[in-house]
């Protein structure tokens, strides 16, 4: 009876030890994410730079246009028409990473003005 107590403690122990770290981790997930305000452009038909419709938002810091690329759909997003033809304002929210030697938008909540 004792024993079976102990490992039930050792047990309860364990999973209690574990699941503190994972609430660590997204505490931390939610002090990366930023709120960036800007021009939306599309980086196929306003920069030039890719061969499918893509976005980038360009946000001024320091006096300088830096791009952000969001990690999305692309052409199929609802936004996608508006500025394709026109860069338009608008407010993104998400993980900010850098990968490539590029700022990034990860999981990217887009609000058009």
């Amino acid at each position: 009876m004792l024993r079976a107590a102990l490992a039930l403690t050792l047990g309860f122990a364990v999973v209690v030890g574990f699941g503190g770290n994972g609430f660590t981790a997204k505490a931390d997930d939610k002090k990366d994410v930023k709120k960036l305000e800007g021009k939306l452009t599309c980086t196929k038909c306003a920069l030039s730079e890719t061969d499918k419709c893509g976005h980038a938002l360009i946000v001024k810091e320091g006096g300088k246009d830096v791009k952000y690329y969001l990690d999305d759909k692309g052409g199929a997003e609802k936004y996608h028409g508006k500025c394709c033809k026109a860069d338009v304002d608008a407010t993104v929210t998400g993980k900010v990473i850098e990968k490539d030697k590029k700022k990034h938008i990860e999981a990217p909540k887009v609000e058009l003005k």
